[in-house]
């Protein structure tokens, strides 16, 4: 078989040879933080293996360790039955280890084909072959029922359909281990089973798949084993059917759990904002935004649904003051704020929780008490007159660190040093105590556990039961349904549909997200306004 293929070394099937082991893995960084202690870890070959737990519990950093992105202080690693020394992902994927992450690593303007094979092309003299290459990738493709445009430009292509380039970039490179970061985090749910047709060839074919997910009801249909992850230890690992979800959420946290959110109905004040005949061209003559029009009203929670990359990122920015040349109204107070600095709008109490929490959300060599006055640190009590109350700022962030369950050793702590979840919760503290009018919420919940999602999206329906506005933007669709008052979904830069939140499905709102349906215009300035 050529290096691309798929069966595993032939002793495999003679001996109980696990896939891939971590024994006794302990990690602690240089400030002291234990990430990984003596965790042990196995994954068999063929089979599909969850890794769930808290943000902070550990389960990314160990897959770090699996992948060579990250060297354990102590323990040992074993792949296919031989101990391994990883100190690189090319290390690891030269082993057969595999990575898709969270964020797809692949170049727009390069065709499918060119993306799988970047930097292992066929050559025919000093050209790239072309025809080899995509025979190449046919056969794999064939081999796993995988379709795949490999002509077609990536940055033309669903989100679905990239996932797929990078899962067969990782096949094409002799990959027996696969490992998949939130793999189901930006897909419809049409997408979302599609992948499991995909992972379950995948293990016919003896592949081994490792995925972390906040997603419980996925793990449950898709997984073989569970490994349970809390503070930097692994509880256990299960058989899937010796557990439910509330086993496995209960297991995570270390107590009883009872999900309970409950939204009720209310009627909506006036409208606070309101969204006109908006729309937005990229620098390269790209129509993103087209004509836009929806109301926003006060005691409300307007979701816009999409999947990621048909137009909500640029639309929260334009709102959020982030991007400028946009034309159209943003009407907020009587007046147009489109175009406003980001800080003339929080003077107009409008808050935003960013996507992005690392790069537009924190200062990351900041202490967290600092990042959760970063809007209002000239402002009292935090400050008088040219004299900072660090004492007071103290008090604050301790008490946010409790109201808002995040893990940080000491309202002192760099926010670098916490867990993407945990950085989400302070940027979630930050914007919803600041006597906002209006929450503009852009992913709240992404890449956080369920306990954490449960206070998030009740800190939520909270801010709008006390008679504000939240525009909430999400890819989340049981997000969504659990606690939006009203839907607008938007499909390449348009708004396709919009929904009053009775009896709606997630798969419902799939087709319309993934442009398969479209209401006429008169229902979507029905329900949107605007």
């Amino acid at each position: 078989m050529d290096s691309w293929g798929l069966e595993p070394p032939a002793f495999m099937g003679r001996w109980n040879v696990k896939a891939i082991e971590a024994i006794n893995i302990t990690k602690i960084y240089p400030n002291g933080v234990v990430a990984n202690k003596e965790v042990n870890f196995s994954a068999d070959i063929g089979e599909i293996h969850a890794v769930v737990g808290e943000n902070g519990a550990g389960k990314t950093t160990l897959m770090k360790i699996l992948f060579g992105m990250e060297k354990p202080t102590t323990g040992q690693i074993k792949v296919f039955g031989k101990t391994v020394h990883l100190s690189s992902p090319k290390e690891a994927i030269s082993l057969g280890i595999g990575m898709v992450h969270q964020h797809f690593m692949l170049v727009p303007s390069f065709t499918v084909a060119q993306n799988i094979m970047l930097g292992i092309e066929p050559r025919k003299g000093l050209s790239v072959n072309i025809k080899e290459m995509e025979r190449r990738i046919s056969e794999l493709a064939k081999q796993l029922n995988f379709e795949l445009p490999l002509r077609e430009k990536v940055l033309d292509l669903p989100v679905g359909v990239k996932q797929r380039v990078e899962i067969m970039k990782a096949l094409i490179r002799g990959a027996k281990i696969l490992i998949l970061d939130e793999p189901s985090s930006v897909l419809t749910p049409q997408e979302v089973q599609e992948l499991f047709v995909v992972l379950k060839n995948l293990v016919r074919n003896g592949i081994t798949v490792i995925f972390i997910t906040h997603k419980l009801n996925e793990v449950k249909q898709i997984s073989d084993r569970i490994t349970i992850m809390r503070n930097g230890t692994v509880v256990g690992t299960y058989r899937n059917q010796d557990l439910s979800e509330t086993d496995i959420v209960e297991l995570m946290i270390g107590r009883k759990f009872e999900y309970d959110i409950k939204r009720t109905f209310r009627e909506p004040g006036e409208a606070v904002m309101t969204v006109r005949n908006l729309n937005y061209f990229r620098e390269d003559g790209a129509h993103i935004l087209k004509n836009i029009n929806f109301e926003l009203r006060s005691g409300e929670i307007l979701a816009i649904a999409g999947l990621e990359g048909n137009g909500q990122k640029e639309l929260v920015e334009i709102i959020a003051g982030l991007r400028e040349k946009a034309t159209g109204e943003i009407i907020v107070d009587g007046r147009n704020i489109l175009g406003s600095k980001p800080w003339k709008l929080r003077k107009l109490g409008i808050s935003h929780i960013p996507e992005d929490r690392v790069e537009v959300g924190s200062a990351l060599d900041l202490t967290v008490a600092e990042n959760l006055i970063s809007d209002r640190y000239s402002q009292e009590p935090f400050s008088k007159g040219l004299i900072y109350r660090t004492k007071v700022v103290l008090n604050h962030a301790q008490n946010l660190i409790k109201g808002f369950t995040i893990r940080a050793k000491s309202p002192t702590t760099l926010m670098r040093m916490l867990s993407g979840g945990n950085m989400q919760k302070v940027v979630v503290a930050r914007e919803l105590t600041n006597e906002p009018k209006i929450i503009i919420a852009n992913q709240p919940t992404h890449g956080i556990d369920v306990a954490s999602s449960e206070f998030v999206r009740k800190k939520l329906l909270q801010m709008r039961d006390e008679g504000k506005a939240v525009l909430l933007v999400s890819t989340d669709l049981q997000e969504v349904l659990q606690i939006a008052d009203r839907i607008i979904v938007m499909y390449k830069g348009e708004i396709v549909a919009s929904f009053r939140n009775d009896g709606l499905t997630e798969t419902d709102i799939g087709y319309y997200m993934l442009g398969v349906r479209r209401q006429s215009e008169a229902q979507i300035r029905e329900l949107a306004g605007g």
